[in-house]
């Protein structure tokens, strides 16, 4: 191999995949690597056999759960925000012709022990149980802040400047109870903890306006798009986008291991005795483990049901927030379900996910009051993996490490290390102004 690349990806992730497709479409020369003989790495997706093999050792599912190539199941399942930013890049690199896209059905909060709809808008904020009924007044007209609030129209802002104001200051001026704030901050603007409260109301207050007007674009009852088959069409959907552009893919390339000159920059991969030369390498942390540090795990169950989660309007496709505070948590815990609307399992089968970053070593205890709300499960897997964060110096080393998924059900975290990670590579911001019409969800059954 004599050429070389400008840029090397090692592992398939969707991380890994959206970069190639970028760094592609700007006319960089990428290779792009896994030691599997699939696409995904930790992000694929699995039929049952596969799951049943990872997760029991053995490939011989229950007849009963159907065809096992009926199944996709995402072992990092997530839902798009129909307006939010890896649509935006899903259409700058024009991946979107290779997908087809469904609305989710609900978006739900967990609060007092039972599941409620997210209210997004002043008229649903009058209508949601959730709230007595000063506070629904409280909220609504806080909703309406929200939603008038333009950056460039100053009679919009109350007297306000959001980038000196904290989030908390704001929420005070419009005298929202604890609850209230709880599903706003976690389930609406979709933040992981509560740090937020006390930074500039502006990034709060655009995240809830991303999810009001994610809500507004299908119509339908969440803010949320799923790809039909599931999230592992995604990083074939960019391979195909990189080959477009003279990108390069090797599936089961062994080893790959990272070359360096004598200054520990990097200079090429080598798998199989032959060395591919390149000027940068991007990869996920399990590539380069001695550049990267534990910082966490993720603690989940995969169940596999015959009925949509209870209380939630016989959603087929569905996400439950349960903030941390309601549980007396650190962290807050994550329904996800899709089923065969999605085409991610057999006829009449309903895949759901109880994901939360971990704080014991008990997923089973601790995963409980999640699993508690699903009703009868037919086959349940536990599981639990690490999450790390690259410790190098890109500058040093040329090498761009992504960071392990978290346990958020929706993109949002996820899209922007690949945004951040994109800058570094590059030295440029995406630009991610584009026509959200180009993408489009089908809403029917």
């Amino acid at each position: 191999m004599d050429e070389e690349y400008d840029v090397i990806v090692l592992g398939t992730g969707l991380k890994e995949c959206i970069l190639s497709g970028l760094l592609s479409v700007d006319g960089l020369k990428v290779l792009h690597m896994d030691r599997n003989d699939h696409y995904g790495g930790a992000s694929s997706s699995l039929n049952l056999m596969q799951l049943w093999k990872r997760f029991k050792g053995n490939d011989q599912p229950k007849e009963q759960l159907g065809s096992s190539r009926e199944y996709n199941v995402d072992m990092i399942p997530k839902f798009m925000m129909a307006n939010g930013k890896l649509v935006r890049v899903l259409i700058h690199t024009d991946v979107t012709k290779y997908l087809h896209f469904k609305a989710v059905d609900g978006s739900f909060v967990y609060n007092k022990g039972k599941i409620y709809k997210v209210p997004a808008t002043d008229v649903e904020a009058l209508k949601s149980p959730l709230m007595g009924l000063f506070e629904k007044r409280r909220a609504r007209k806080f909703f309406i802040y929200v939603q008038d609030y333009e950056d460039n129209d100053p009679k919009s802002h109350e007297g306000l400047d959001l980038n000196k104001v904290t989030a908390r200051e704001l929420i005070a001026k419009y005298g929202l109870e604890d609850d209230t704030i709880d599903f706003v901050g976690h389930a609406l603007a979709l933040h992981i903890d509560d740090s937020y409260l006390d930074q500039p109301a502006m990034g709060f207050v655009k995240r809830m306006k991303l999810y009001a007007e994610s809500l507004a674009r299908f119509q339908g009852g969440s803010p949320y798009i799923y790809p039909l088959y599931g999230l592992g069409e995604l990083p074939q959907a960019f391979a195909r986008l990189s080959a477009v552009y003279g990108g390069t893919y090797m599936l089961n390339k062994p080893e790959c291991k990272v070359e360096y000159d004598t200054n520990g920059k990097a200079i090429g991969v080598t798998s199989e005795g032959e060395t591919a030369k390149c000027k940068k390498v991007v990869c996920d942390p399990s590539y380069l483990p001695d550049k990267v540090r534990k910082v966490g795990k993720v603690a989940r169950a995969i169940c596999i049901m015959s009925h949509p989660i209870p209380d939630t309007n016989d959603s087929h496709s569905v996400q439950v927030i349960l903030p941390q505070k309601q549980l007396g948590r650190k962290s807050d815990m994550y329904l996800f379900c899709c089923s065969y609307a999605h085409n991610v399992a057999p006829k009449g089968k309903y895949i759901a996910f109880v994901i939360t970053e971990a704080e014991t070593d008990k997923p089973e205890v601790e995963l409980k009051p999640g699993i508690d709300l699903l009703g009868p499960v037919e086959e349940i897997f536990y599981d639990t993996y690490d999450r790390f964060v690259p410790t190098n110096n890109h500058e040093v080393d040329s090498c761009y490490i992504s960071t392990s998924y978290d346990a958020t059900t929706h993109f949002e975290s996820t899209v922007e290390d690949v945004i951040q990670l994109y800058s570094k590579i590059t030295g440029k911001d995406l630009d991610l102004s584009v026509d959200l019409s180009a993408a489009s969800a089908s809403t029917e059954e």
